[in-house]
């Protein structure tokens, strides 16, 4: 799917003004792309959605048109708590259409709804037996000229009504929102729980996982994502602040405090510093189309991770390493607390993420191996002969227990970083770091589409060849107020929609 890296300026929606002149509420918040790619939406922090339909004329164009636009949220106040409630939309996440309607779920800080998107025909009597009195019946009439009313199709409507409202679940703001693969459940997650919804009952939920500490004061963590598992309903993840991702199974409790993995990489106490634990902190994580691998994004690296390997990352791209000596003036104007989103390509092979100065990146084939990457993974979490997650876990630990029984002579601390030796093997990934990965690096900027304009096809991309680890080697200015933190890559195809301030730019292959 990434094998031809010639991306290319598509087009551009909004306002094409100095970012000084920018509404507040123009900002894009959200952007996403249904299963299909048919249709794009984003959200934004006036309470906005608006829907972009693909132009089916140009097949091998990657072009979108304005469909429909309606106001999913408004400001509201709790006075309970004295809080203003923002309009801004967190997420939007579409479901599986059945019919010619379009479903979506989207979210504020308080509330999610579940919206029905319809179009409808508006027709209009065309022909009667009384248009006017000069087709009024005379004493010459007959039976014969009598004539059945004509209907013609006048006009479309597109219609947006709110199906479901979810509302008083959450204690503190909703980062974010994931429906199960079996369309009937979505889960729905803020800084210390996550709840279990049925999509057809708005007045009843499960908690499935609560951190919350009866002393307040003891919390050292919180979530900061959410996702169901794209194939098994009854696995989900969520990451938290510390850099940590825990799987989970609904299977093995209603109330999910045990998890059925945890990947977490050791870090040498001896590195930390003052922004460790902010730079750290997961912003984003996703599974794989195919549920075989998770990437996250923290503030400074990007890290791949094999279902089948808890301990450490099968790759870490570190994206923002030009950072590291800028770190104090990043804190100072709040940057370093920017959630930047991350995001698998259809075939489940490269990776796209965000930076400053309005560039986006993209790393192709970060993901080597193709054999097993989009074969059918059940056996990860079936039962019979195949390994549960459970098994798996006990029988790794279990090796690594033999293991250090074989070498009791040597006295090993149990604080200290595991050896290599305890890493299960992944399949299909090789693990050596010395390996170059390609980085691409596009710009969705006034250039874009003045260079479209000028019939150039190059676009100012920057490749870079990165070892393993990655050097991060951009630009020494950097305008921090022009972030790149909402992406979306079309599931079918190389094509992704970034959303830059008030803007929305369509970069493609095709």
């Amino acid at each position: 799917m990434t094998t031809d890296h010639k991306w290319k300026f598509s087009q551009c929606f909004g306002d094409k003004g100095d970012i000084e002149n920018i509404t507040e509420a123009d900002i894009i918040s959200t952007v996403e792309f249904d299963s299909t790619g048919t249709f794009l939406a984003t959200g934004d922090k006036g309470g906005r959605v608006v829907l972009f339909e693909r132009n089916a004329n140009k097949k091998n164009h990657c072009e979108y048109k304005f469909f429909t636009e309606f106001q999913s949220h408004d400001a509201e106040f709790d006075y309970l708590k004295s809080l203003e409630v923002e309009e801004k939309i967190n997420k939007i996440k579409w479901l599986k259409s059945s019919n010619n309607s379009l479903y979506l779920l989207s979210t504020n800080d308080k509330t999610i709804k579940l919206w029905k998107v319809m179009e409808r025909q508006v027709k209009l009597v065309s022909e009667n037996n009384l248009n006017g009195l000069d087709h009024l019946p005379t004493s010459k009439f007959r039976v014969g000229d009598l004539k059945l009313p004509k209907m013609t199709v006048h006009d479309k409507l597109i219609l947006a009504q709110p199906k479901k409202i979810y509302s008083n679940a959450h204690a503190y703001h909703i980062n974010s929102i994931s429906i199960n693969s079996d369309q009937e459940t979505y889960l729905s997650s803020d800084d210390l729980r996550i709840n279990l919804w049925n999509l057809d009952i708005p007045n009843q939920l499960f908690n499935i996982v609560d951190i919350k500490p009866a002393n307040m004061e003891e919390l050292t963590e919180v979530i900061t994502s959410a996702e169901f598992h794209p194939n098994h309903c009854n696995l989900f993840m969520y990451s938290l602040s510390k850099g940590t991702i825990k799987l989970s199974d609904m299977r093995s409790n209603s109330l999910c405090d045990s998890h059925a993995k945890v990947f977490e990489e050791y870090l040498d106490p001896a590195s930390h510093n003052f922004f460790t634990e902010i730079t750290s902190s997961i912003s984003d994580v996703k599974f794989s189309h195919d549920g075989r691998y998770i990437v996250s994004r923290d503030y400074m690296t990007v890290k791949i991770w094999d279902l089948a390997m808890e301990l450490k990352p099968i790759k870490t791209i570190n994206v923002h390493e030009h950072l590291r000596d800028r770190l104090c003036d990043t804190y100072e104007n709040d940057a370093i607390f920017d959630k930047f989103e991350v995001q698998f390509s259809g075939d489940n092979k490269s990776v796209m993420t965000g930076s400053y100065n309005n560039n986006f990146m993209i790393y192709p084939s970060a993901v080597g191996g193709s054999s097993s990457s989009s074969g059918d993974n059940s056996n990860y979490f079936s039962g019979g002969k195949n390994m549960s997650l459970f098994s798996y876990k006990n029988a790794s630990r279990k090796k690594n227990m033999a293991d250090d029984d074989e070498e009791s002579d040597d006295d090993d601390h149990d604080d200290s970083p595991p050896g290599p030796g305890n890493y299960p093997p992944s399949p299909s990934t090789q693990l050596d770091e010395d390996d170059e990965q390609e980085e691409i690096i596009l710009q969705a900027d006034k250039s874009a589409f003045k260079t479209k304009k000028l019939g150039l096809s190059d676009l100012s991309t920057r490749r870079r060849l990165m070892s393993g680890m990655g050097t991060g080697d951009h630009n020494d200015y950097i305008d921090f107020k022009k972030s790149i933190l909402h992406l979306s890559w079309h599931p079918q195809e190389n094509s992704v929609a970034i959303a830059a301030t008030n803007n929305l730019y369509i970069f493609s292959m095709l």
